[in-house]
């Protein structure tokens, strides 16, 4: 676990809630490169929001959660 929260930048660290980074649980699936998942609850990353927005190298996303509580990503 201390090892995905090191590959955070400091800026990335500060736009997720603590809530959510002591909450990081290891999914019990591996990725192709033998690593393990981690996943992260919702409800926490959302932090009680029906939006937000994510910064992945400049270009803006949005994260939403429907009516239907489904999560849409959009850019």
């Amino acid at each position: 676990m201390a090892n995905f929260i090191s590959e955070f930048s400091s800026k990335e660290k500060t736009a997720v809630s603590d809530a959510a980074l002591t909450s990081i649980n290891v999914a019990a699936r591996t990725a192709l490169d033998g690593k393990q998942i981690p996943r992260l609850k919702s409800r926490e990353l959302m932090r009680e929001m029906r939006e937000v927005e994510i910064d992945h190298e400049g270009k803006i996303y949005r994260l939403r959660v429907t009516q239907l509580n489904k999560l849409i990503l959009t850019a």
